[in-house]
């Protein structure tokens, strides 16, 4: 468990900026730069949420597993 954390730590600092065709299409103009930047950027927020959250609670689910075992 622990190699599979830091794994997934060690592709953080990859950089990600993906968009959708739509918003691709709508940015492709060269005036479009700092846009453009702002529009991935948005999208890798987004995406990062959900992870977070999930993150979280099986962090939670995991302690209260484990507490629960160690008072048995």
């Amino acid at each position: 468990m622990t190699i599979f954390f830091g794994i997934c730590f060690l592709f953080f600092g990859i950089s990600t900026y993906a968009q959708c065709a739509m918003c691709r299409a709508a940015l492709t103009n060269d005036g479009n730069i700092e846009q453009a930047k702002a529009v991935n950027d948005g999208i890798v927020y987004l995406m990062v949420i959900p992870y977070l959250l999930v993150a979280l609670v099986g962090y939670f689910v995991y302690k209260m597993r484990k507490s629960k075992s160690k008072s048995e």
